[in-house]
């Protein structure tokens, strides 16, 4: 294959940029990767400095659907991996596939730069400078926490579930979790273990989606099950969620003001138990606050010591914003491609109902497949450049996703899966990479 003058730099060795780095490794196309911790794993890894992590973390989505192609994560990790297992399984990931040693670990870019000629410079903090052909981004969407703004004048401590790591950082308190993301179920469980005082706040209702059902885990039966209509997937598993978790409001929760699957699935197991068991309570959002007491929108108040907001994360991409636009949801085509600036790409940056590593995984083999062809001349690049500047399928799956920040450029994953694999096969492109053994065959095969 003839080469590029320039190479391609990849900016991360979280999930996503090691999902990259082996699709281009495997094509043998050159590239250059960075990543600004010690190690590989991005946010997995609970000592990289800025990780949101916590020690009660675990995947959301089962181990069985969760791994990248060619690689499954091992039989004997839990159902729902926990941290560690998940460091694990990236590390073993790099290391399978000859990545780790193609790693500049400890290189922090300060900043990316379009060049008059279509190349990229790529500014390291210490300052110095590489010129490439192209540039994946791959620093992750979870660095950057929303803070609202409390109203009122609240005297305890509050801060964003970022730098939340333990329990043991609740002990003693009394503490009020606002938001009902996954992490902040999760850490409303620390609190009602661990804390004098739990409550958890949210602004609306929510489905919450026990993580087994009939033994099993929760996304392989949709996986595996029939494929249902989405309005009949609303109303069976809608049925079946009121069934086994009863009437919200008498445990002190609102009644979901939207349809099954219309926000993203709060899959947790253990919030309902706390609430059946008097361990945490529920509460409206917030109308003010005095001191140390919260008063909520149902006219109730209560007394609080720290106030850990669950409220999750921006989308900024300091290295490069002024080319991806909006902190909220980069406006990328198949969350991959930059519309406007060629030979600019980001991988991790995709909202969704179910895991990412999979989507991750398929966006790398497009964006490897798309560089290959360009490399090689072939027209399927051209064919897709037009594709990246003038397509913008629908990819809700007909659901209408309720209007907050987190929900814009929301997609439904079944059909964004679908698209991707349909985008593959016109271009002649794989949707996945290969297992080890086979990808170093072929890189044996190319350099004898």
């Amino acid at each position: 294959m003839e080469e590029n003058k320039y190479d391609t730099c990849v900016v991360g060795a979280g999930p996503a940029g090691l999902a990259v780095a082996r699709a281009l490794a495997e094509r043998n196309l050159p590239y250059t990767h960075v990543e600004r911790h010690s190690g590989p794993g991005g946010l997995w890894d609970i000592d990289n400095p800025g990780s949101p992590m916590y020690e009660s973390a675990h995947f959301i989505s089962s181990r069985t659907l969760s791994g990248f192609g060619g690689f499954p994560m091992p039989d004997h990790f839990a159902d729902y991996p926990s941290h560690r297992q998940i460091l694990s399984y990236l590390t073993s990931f790099a290391e399978s596939y000859g990545l780790m040693d193609r790693i500049e670990f400890g290189v922090e870019v300060r900043d990316v730069v379009k060049n008059a000629d279509g190349t990229w410079t790529v500014v390291r903090s210490d300052g110095r400078e590489s010129v490439h052909g192209r540039v994946v981004v791959c620093t992750g969407a979870q660095w950057h926490p929303n803070i609202p703004d409390l109203p009122g004048n609240f005297t305890g401590e509050i801060r964003h579930t970022l730098t939340y790591r333990s329990s043991d950082e609740l002990r003693g308190k009394r503490v009020l979790v606002v938001g009902a993301g996954n992490s902040g179920c999760d850490i409303a469980c620390d609190a009602a273990r661990a804390a004098d005082h739990a409550v958890i706040s949210m602004r609306r209702g929510y489905w919450f989606i026990p993580k087994h059902l009939f033994g099993r885990p929760v996304d392989t039966i949709a996986a595996h099950g029939p494929h249902l209509p989405m309005w009949l997937q609303q109303k069976l598993f809608g049925a079946i969620l009121r069934l086994i978790n009863g009437d919200p409001r008498r445990l002190g929760l609102q009644k979901p003001d939207h349809k099954l699957f219309e926000t993203h699935p709060a899959i947790n197991s253990m919030l309902i138990h706390h609430l059946q068991h008097g361990d945490i309570a529920a509460r409206p959002g917030i109308a003010h606050a005095d001191g140390r007491t919260v008063h909520f929108t149902d006219g109730t108040s209560d007394d609080f010591d720290l106030i850990l907001l669950a409220t999750g994360y921006v989308h900024k991409v300091p290295v490069a914003q002024r080319y991806f636009g909006s902190e909220q949801h980069p406006d990328l085509y198949l969350s991959a491609f930059s519309r406007e600036h060629e030979g600019l790409f980001g991988v991790g940056f995709v909202e969704t109902n179910s895991g990412a590593y999979q989507l991750f995984d398929t966006q790398a083999q497009l964006i490897a497949g798309f560089i290959q062809d360009t490399v090689l001349g072939l027209p399927t690049a051209e064919r897709f450049s037009r594709m990246i500047r003038s397509d913008r399928p629908d990819l809700s799956s007909g659901l209408k996703f309720v209007d907050s920040p987190r929900h814009t450029g929301y997609v439904d994953s079944a059909a964004f899966a679908k698209y991707l694999a349909k985008a593959a096969a016109e271009m002649g492109w794989r949707t996945e990479g290969l297992p080890p053994c086979v990808t170093q065959v072929r890189q044996q095969a190319v350099a004898s």
